[in-house]
């Protein structure tokens, strides 16, 4: 029976509050005619049985509005309508094209495209379908109805009979919704996908071949389907209850990421910044921007100095990536860049040199940048030249790169030369360790690693090394390495570079989840993390670039980890190390 008291309707409230603001927040595209923006109630219906809370988002294309509209939802519905405007695929318009609703047209395209850079689920309900794939680089076909052996995809009968089948691939997250190869679905719609780009994948089609279903091919929470599940009860309801779960978990992972100082340890972008790249700008050619960091809502990074190792019988100068006076000049040429770009971006960027210069930074609502060097060529022959480094305020040199140097011998392209660390690596070692800088055998080779290990005064860390029991390179590190490095409280960060992920195949961010859990049996929670080597040929499907960053932390949570190991894997455990080493500073 209906009741009219309104308090006893705010008591149910209070009475499973604070249950009822943990619902996650899904956003609805609204149609438009007529001068009304408008909306089915099926939509938000379902919405509400599968346990979100729908929020209804008008055809706005402001993109401060839709900035602000995607910083509040946590999962977004895009809703069937009209067809789109041909011009938006490059094409001119069909004699068999219907209405279009130019309207919608921009809002929806940016909504999708920004929705995508911040890793937003999304469910496509036939134009929705059609939306994704237009935004994401698919391609629509204006009308399916000269299509020999077509059936029929517009029915006349009620919304809610289905009225023909689609063939659901096996390996597909559709398939894994449903379990069922095959589904009865509505048909309304006299468009369809034909092409669903690079991004996305081909989940279903109907009997006459007619994409039905598209999905990520990156591991990301995105689906479209051509049928109206919002009509079909029980029976649509599991496509709601994934939008809304996977809602959940992003809207999870975004706590986590406000409560955490999130720290990827290794990135090369700062070699593009002396050819003008700007680090302020979303820009495709780096995978590490201020604007992609922001998209992935991580806090801080470390960039380095990366120097390419010559090869025997070459020069600095035959190997340079610009005209320097030598290894060490270039270095601090790229420290003057990151100093100028922190300068001119103050308000949203700060150079950190300590753990508590981090987590003052992201209090501020700052972005952060550590400083390291790649190859401790940069130190050229020269051992006041580590304390010149110091005073810049790196934080860690890793001691060579790909090929033997003055201070030890590499993991690749290695003579032998030093036979491990040489006696001026040994040198460098106490001076760093004197200084406070971290010491990093990323890319040293395995005699090398114990060398430094048993020289070192303090904890030693691999920056950017993955799992060599799971990819057998030699620059992935041995059980025995990775056990002895605990021992000695050192620290071995998963990075994502492909070919040290998998030997054969293409790699993906899950084989980035198996190589940090192989990680953790091995060391222990204490002793992982994440050092992606962005812009050095780091970045794999599922965490690509920074703006994807948030996607590690969702599979992390959808592996069970609790937000105590989260955070030692985003940085925890690095800064722990971090200290211990600047804690022994003499000077």
């Amino acid at each position: 029976m209906t009741s009219f008291n309104l308090d006893a309707h705010l008591q149910r409230v209070y009475s499973s509050y604070p249950e009822a603001n943990r619902k996650p927040v899904i956003g609805i595209t609204a149609n438009y005619a007529d001068g009304d923006a408008t909306l089915r109630d099926r939509y938000y219906r379902q919405i509400e049985a599968a346990g979100g809370v729908p929020v209804i988002i008008p055809p706005v294309a402001d993109t401060g509005i839709i900035v602000n509209t995607l910083d509040r939802i946590d999962g977004l519905l895009l809703t069937g309508g009209g067809d789109y405007n041909p011009l938006w695929d490059g094409e001119e318009p069909s004699p068999a094209l219907h209405s279009v609703n130019a309207e919608r047209d921009l809002p929806e395209l940016l909504t999708v495209r920004l929705a995508f850079n911040r890793q937003i689920p999304m469910l496509g309900i036939c134009r929705g379908i059609q939306t994704i794939a237009l935004a994401l680089g698919g391609h629509v076909r204006q009308d399916i109805g000269a299509t020999p052996g077509l059936i029929k995809h517009s029915q006349d009968a009620a919304r809610t009979e289905p009225t023909h089948t689609v063939n659901v691939k096996p390996a597909s997250v559709l398939h894994s919704i449903y379990n069922a190869d095959r589904l009865f679905v509505n048909s309304f719609h006299h468009q369809a996908v034909d092409n669903p780009g690079k991004r996305l994948c081909c989940s279903a089609t109907a009997t006459d071949g007619t994409v039905e279903a598209i999905e990520s091919t990156e591991h990301k929470p995105i689906m479209g389907v051509q049928w109206h599940p919002e009509w079909l009860g029980e029976e649509g309801l599991p496509l709601f209850r994934w939008l809304t779960d996977e809602a959940r978990l992003f809207a999870r992972a975004k706590d986590v990421h406000a409560r955490t100082l999130t720290l990827d340890t290794h990135c090369d972008t700062p070699m593009f910044f002396p050819q003008g790249i700007h680090f302020e700008q979303r820009d495709p050619r780096i995978l590490v921007d201020l604007h992609k960091m922001t998209d992935g809502r991580q806090d801080a990074v470390t960039m380095v100095a990366y120097l390419p190792q010559p090869k025997e019988g070459q020069k600095w100068a035959d190997v340079a990536p610009f005209k320097t006076e030598g290894p060490k000049a270039y270095a601090d040429l790229i420290f003057d860049k990151i100093e100028d770009i922190a300068r001119h971006d103050s308000r949203y960027i700060g150079i950190a040199h300590t753990p508590d210069q981090l987590y003052a930074n992201k209090r501020a609502g700052r972005k952060s940048i550590m400083l390291g060097i790649e190859n401790g060529l940069a130190i050229e022959d020269n051992l006041d030249n580590v304390a010149h480094f110091a005073q810049r305020g790196i934080v860690y040199i890793t001691l060579c790169h790909n090929g033997d140097n003055q201070i030890c011998d590499s993991a690749r392209r290695s003579a032998d030369t030093n036979g491990g660390v040489s006696p001026f690596g040994e040198k460098v070692i106490h001076e760093m360790n004197r200084l406070g800088i971290m010491v990093d055998l990323s890319h040293g080779g395995e005699k090398s690693f114990y060398d430094a290990l048993d020289i070192s005064s303090t904890p030693i860390v691999c920056s950017h090394s993955n799992c060599k029991a799971l990819c057998d390179v030699p620059r992935n590190l041995t059980d025995d390495q990775l056990r002895a490095l605990a021992r000695k409280g050192g620290v071995a960060h998963t990075t994502l570079y492909h070919g040290f992920l998998r030997a054969e195949g293409e790699a993906s961010v899950m084989d980035a989840i198996a190589h940090l859990e192989h990680a953790i049996d091995i060391m222990g929670i204490d002793h992982v993390g994440l050092g992606t080597d962005f812009d050095g040929d780091g970045g794999v499907p599922g965490c690509a670039d920074s703006s994807e960053l948030i996607c590690f932390t969702r599979e992390l949570l959808r592996q069970r980890y609790s937000d105590e190991d989260i955070e030692k894997i985003w940085g925890g455990n690095w800064l722990r190390v971090m200290r211990e080493v600047q804690s022994c500073r003499k000077i």
